[in-house]
């Protein structure tokens, strides 16, 4: 259902991070937030930027909850069963592909019917996902066992299960133009670079303490990790395999997203809202206050919205302009 509309007057303050001073941007504000009740406790969230249509996980529940971004409201409400945790969509098949740790699957749901189609192992703990479209391809990585998966997201199979570096992969953003999958990991504190073509993990990249999220820009190859226990941002030079600077936050950050066509990441680590970080400058151009603490973020590519979910409220903001 939809919520109220919060205030046009949030403010958003600029912190660019020297070693002692903290400077501020002029205000700006969200044109539009509206809060959508979905109930029980939202997890991840991931958008068909084709469709319209967001999906967000509810592992108190067994359930995937479907929102249409053009109204704001709940669409549907799919019973998957187990924890369903994370979640990715292929925009050219219009399929959702959602995780359940405990099982160590992967349920495919068919976006037009939001039918479950298939159930596909993944090992033990699988929990976070994503697609790389161009080849019909889906990775999946274990918080428990640090394995990846690679699975067909056509066949619905399981193609190959890759052991990682580290005994803990947290996080995994393909760049399927560079045929790179990054990891992060929480034990090592670092981004694990898995080569699709050689099918093999081979490089390892220190950022910032507790990394649970990721997110790469597919122009510029570029990858922004969120770190959860530090209050800064890592941005990694894939191509160099370097950390190549880091932006500093109001708090730590769990989640991560970036609109492709503008380079603007969004993380979870504004003052109880989100921050907004320029993909090019690495510099923070604003923080949006909503007055929880936010969980999962993502972004509808063709309507620049972002999706926040609020966990302990049962409820996801619908950010426009921003």
């Amino acid at each position: 259902m939809r919520g109220p509309e919060l205030s046009r007057r949030a403010l958003l303050t600029l912190a660019a991070a020297g070693a002692s001073a903290v400077a501020f941007a002029p205000a700006a504000r969200a044109e539009k937030v509206l809060l959508i009740e979905v109930g029980g406790a939202p997890e991840a969230v991931a958008v068909n930027s084709v469709t319209g249509f967001a999906y967000v996980s509810d592992p108190s529940t067994g359930t995937v909850v479907v929102l249409d971004s053009r109204s704001g409201t709940v669409g549907a409400v799919i019973p998957v069963g187990g924890e369903p945790a994370g979640l990715a969509v292929d925009t050219v098949t219009n399929r959702v592909f959602v995780t359940n740790p405990p099982a160590g699957t992967i349920l495919v749901i068919d976006g037009l019917t939001n039918d479950v189609i298939s159930v596909m192992p993944a090992g033990p703990g699988a929990s976070s996902v994503d697609v790389d479209e161009q080849a019909n391809r889906i990775y999946a990585v274990s918080d428990v066992t640090g394995i990846l998966a690679v699975l067909d997201g056509v066949g619905c199979r399981l193609v190959k299960l890759v052991p990682g570096p580290t005994s803990s992969l947290s996080s995994i953003a393909v760049d399927g133009d560079r045929e790179l999958a990054h990891c992060t990991s929480t034990r090592t504190d670092s981004l694990e670079i898995f080569d699709i073509g050689a099918e093999k993990f081979t490089d390892g990249v220190k950022v910032g303490k507790s990394p649970t999220g990721v997110t790469v820009h597919r122009g510029s190859g570029t990858v922004f990790v969120a770190n959860s226990a530090i209050h800064h941002l890592s941005v990694v030079d894939a191509s160099a395999r370097r950390e190549k600077a880091t932006v500093l936050l109001r708090s730590e950050s769990s989640a991560v997203a970036i609109h492709q066509g503008t380079n603007t990441v969004y993380a979870n680590g504004g003052p109880n809202g989100i921050a907004r970080i320029d993909g090019v400058t690495n510099l923070l151009t604003g923080d949006l206050s909503l007055g929880v603490n936010p969980g999962a973020v993502a972004i509808d590519q063709r309507l620049n919205a972002v999706y926040v979910t609020d966990p302990l409220r049962g409820r996801v903001f619908l950010i426009k302009d921003f």
